[in-house]
Parts: C-alpha cells; sequence; structure tokens
C-alpha cells in the first residue's frame, strides 16, 4: 500500500491539522507495516496557481511547449502521478475564510486533470481515480459541523464533490474544531480527533471485523 500524505497548513509545526494527519499516517504504516508513505507539503512547496502558461501548456504538444509552460506541465504531472500511485490520500487542511488553504485548492486545480484524472463521454464527466481511500482533516477555529454555523462550511462538501469528480468518493472526514476557544475547547478537539484516527485505523487494518469474527 502507498499512502499520500498532502499538508497545507501556514503554521509548520503548530498545525493541529497536520500534526493530526501526520499521526494517521503513522497509524495507519502501523497496521500495515508494508506500506510507504510519501509527503507532499504544500506550505513548504506550494504548487503555482494557474496561470495562462498553464492553461496554454497543457494543451500545446510537449514538443511545442515553451521552458515556462514545460516547467508548468511537468509540475502538474508530477502531482497527478503521484496521486495516481497512491492507495491511500490523507489531505490535511486549516478552515481559511470558510474553505480550504489556497495552496490545497492549487493542488486541486493541477490535479483535476481532463484525460488523466477525468474524461467526459456522453453519459457526462467520469473519473478515473477509483479504488483509493481518501482521509481528510480538517482543522478549524469554531464548530461547523453541527449547530448555525454548518451553513458557512465551504470546506468539505467542496472537497467531497472535488474528489468525487476525478473518481474518489471513498471519503473518511477527522475534524479538530473549536481550537479557538480556549485551551480547554482545544485540548478536548485534539483528543477527539486523535480518537477518531485511532478508530480508522483499527477499521484500515481489519476493513471487515464481522468477517473475522465469525471466522
Amino acid at each position: 500500500m502507498s499512502i499520500l500524505l498532502v499538508t497545507s497548513s501556514p503554521r509548520g509545526s503548530a498545525s493541529h491539522s497536520t500534526r493530526i494527519a501526520t499521526e494517521l499516517a503513522h497509524k495507519l504504516q502501523e497496521a500495515d507495516p508494508s506500506a510507504s508513505l510519501v509527503l507532499r507539503d504544500l506550505a513548504a512547496h506550494p504548487l503555482p496557481h494557474i496561470d495562462s502558461d498553464y492553461a496554454s501548456g497543457i494543451h500545446t504538444p510537449p514538443e511545442k511547449r515553451n521552458a515556462r509552460q514545460a516547467e508548468l506541465v511537468r509540475a502538474s504531472d508530477a502531482a497527478v502521478d503521484e496521486l495516481a500511485a497512491a492507495d491511500t490520500i490523507i489531505l490535511a487542511t486549516g478552515f481559511i475564510n470558510f474553505s480550504i488553504s489556497s495552496t490545497l485548492k492549487s493542488w486541486i486545480d493541477h490535479v483535476a486533470r481532463a484525460g488523466r484524472t477525468f474524461s467526459y463521454g456522453e453519459s457526462g464527466p467520469k473519473g478515473h481515480l477509483t479504488g483509493k481511500k481518501v482521509y481528510i482533516v480538517l482543522a478549524s477555529g469554531g464548530v461547523y459541523s453541527e449547530g448555525a454555523a454548518v451553513q458557512f462550511d465551504h470546506a468539505i462538501p467542496y472537497l467531497r464533490t472535488a474528489l468525487a469528480f476525478i473518481g474518489l468518493t471513498d471519503v473518511e472526514i477527522v475534524r479538530i474544531e473549536g481550537v479557538a476557544m480556549g485551551p480547554e475547547a482545544a485540548d478536548t478537539a485534539l483528543k477527539k480527533a486523535t480518537a477518531r484516527v485511532t478508530q480508522l485505523a483499527l477499521a484500515a487494518g481489519n476493513p471487515h471485523p464481522a468477517a473475522a469474527v465469525a471466522a
């Protein structure tokens, strides 16, 4: 199994989403010691935002691309190849202005590639990256999973839509919410997220617990 861990928080070692996502990756490796881990840190090494050279470059034959177009398409191809090679994907982001980090959005812009990760047919769009497991780790200062603020959460709905479009429909969510509501609330949020990570790792290590008991 290959695990791709994509982090995007600009907060470095202080990032809750990076911490919990990394913990999940390590627990998944513990469940399957043969699993490899690939890390893409979008805060330290952001993908360039989409511009005219990229938009024209992906539609230009390789031998006719200028240097800038070639550079941008190579970066996009590398991100697509990395994603396609992974069996499990972990996406970590903070909740920024009601959505995801701009660096993670740019990553999605690069990996959502017509002809590579999706295509259009007579019945509409078809995602090519099927059969993979995705975990989304989202940290937020407030609580957006329930209550009056649910309507402001554009992060999870957007990510589910974007991922499903390229074929990634098996998605689990890990929330770390309320971390700006004081030290006690932050501690509680991290403990809940850690418990959720442990639960998910156990499920990944034993995907058919009922069958195992029956056997």
